[in-house]
């Protein structure tokens, strides 16, 4: 097992597949070498899977802590300029505004291949 949290776990090859599909996402919208993204979740199998598809995708992460006040987390997301959000919560639970693609980083991105990211040569 590479990621153990809770009842979930994924070995390598899912958590590669995964971070692999979600880095694809994301640089369909955008993400390129030094963007940056916004990360707002909660812990679990997913925060492993959304730093590491950021980092193939080129794109510098962003946490942003689920527990503190949502202007902070707002300043935060406008000060850096991130161009994406990623998130397990719906858009309306945030409470915050986000002026950037919100992307559900528990979704499955079957859509998206698996293998390497378009940065990432060998991955």
């Amino acid at each position: 097992m590479a990621v153990v949290s809770g009842a979930r776990s994924l070995t390598y090859a899912e958590l590669n597949a995964r971070a692999n599909r979600l880095a694809h996402r994301l640089i369909g919208l955008g993400v390129r070498p030094e963007s940056r993204v916004a990360v707002l979740l909660e812990r679990s199998t997913a925060v492993v899977v959304a730093s590491l598809a950021v980092l193939k995708a080129g794109g510098v992460y962003v946490p942003l802590d689920p527990n503190q006040p949502a202007g902070r987390s707002e300043f935060i997301l406008r000060d850096t300029g991130a161009v994406a959000l990623l998130t397990d919560r719906a858009p309306a639970e945030i409470g915050f505004a986000v002026h950037a693609p919100i992307v559900r980083a528990d979704e499955d991105f079957a859509d998206e291949p698996a293998g390497g990211a378009a940065t990432m040569s060998g991955c």
